[in-house]
């Protein structure tokens, strides 16, 4: 054999090495991207990022994709995953992932223990790079935090989102769950412990129409943000969800100085129009 065919045959081996057969259907934007980064290659989601998975409908084309499939990854809330894969009528691995993702200390908890299953598979994972990414934005998320006055301000989220507005040193004084599960008795619970606070954080997958009463009666700005990453990955979601925050922080503090504003260009007016009436008098 020439050193020519040898150095190809090793170079195949090399890539072969690297590489799996097996193909990985996710449930969400969460695991997919979790998935992507740590192998360099995309997958399959089911659900889309908007919609909250435990009330995704599922679709014939989801059957489609779960067949092709040698791995699901799902968090644990998704009732129709069982079904998906009974329909299907293959022996898929299906793992569970379950607990929050929000916070860089859950998303790398998250990322081992992926990465962790795609070694069993074959696939050549880059967790350090990974984990090194995580750290970086952990750091940027505290500065951001600090810099645009997060640290003990009050404020009332969904339930889903406390411990990433904690996180970010927010004081959360209340919070609530789903829209269908809020009583009148909960509601009035909310509003009396949410007194004071600036903002309202919706879970913006679980909607936004009782953010939007509860700020309303509270007096405060309503902000809704994602669980799951609409681009780019968790990480890049959480920065964005920090800007949400911080621009929905400005508005609440712009509209304290524009009634001031407001009083004064009133007190002007009148003030005029009474050194008119002393001036027509005389």
């Amino acid at each position: 054999m020439s050193w020519r065919r040898l150095l190809l045959l090793l170079l195949a081996l090399i890539i072969l090495a690297g590489c799996s057969d097996a193909k990985i259907v996710c449930t969400t934007t969460v695991l997919a991207s979790i998935v992507e980064d740590l192998t360099g290659e995309k997958c399959e989601v089911i659900a889309p990022p908007t919609v909250c998975p435990a009330h995704y409908d599922i679709k014939p084309s989801d059957v489609e994709k779960v067949r092709e499939a040698d791995l699901i990854i799902c968090h644990g809330i998704e009732p129709w995953v069982d079904e998906l894969v009974k329909t299907s009528g293959k022996n898929i691995t299906v793992l569970k992932v379950p607990g929050p993702w929000n916070t860089p200390q859950l998303l790398r908890e998250k990322y081992i223990t992926i990465a962790e299953e795609l070694e069993k598979f074959g696939y050549d994972v880059n967790l350090e790079k990974c984990l090194e990414s995580i750290n970086k934005t952990e750091s940027y998320l505290k500065e951001f935090a600090k810099e645009h006055g997060f640290v003990n301000t009050p404020v009332v989220c969904m339930q889903w989102q406390e411990s990433f507005v904690k996180f970010l040193g927010f004081k959360v004084l209340a919070t609530y769950p789903p829209p269908e599960m809020v009583s009148a008795k909960k509601y009035e619970e909310i509003i009396e412990k949410g007194k004071g606070s600036k903002l309202v954080i919706d879970n913006l997958q679980s909607g936004t129409e009782l953010g939007e009463k509860i700020a309303n009666e509270l007096g405060a700005v309503e902000v809704a943000i994602s669980n799951f990453p609409i681009e780019g990955n968790v990480t890049e979601m959480m920065v964005k969800n920090a800007e949400k925050l911080a621009k929905a922080l400005e508005e609440e503090e712009g509209g304290k100085k524009t009634p001031g504003f407001e009083v004064a260009i009133a007190v002007c007016g009148l003030a005029s129009a009474l050194c008119l009436s002393l001036r027509k008098r005389k």
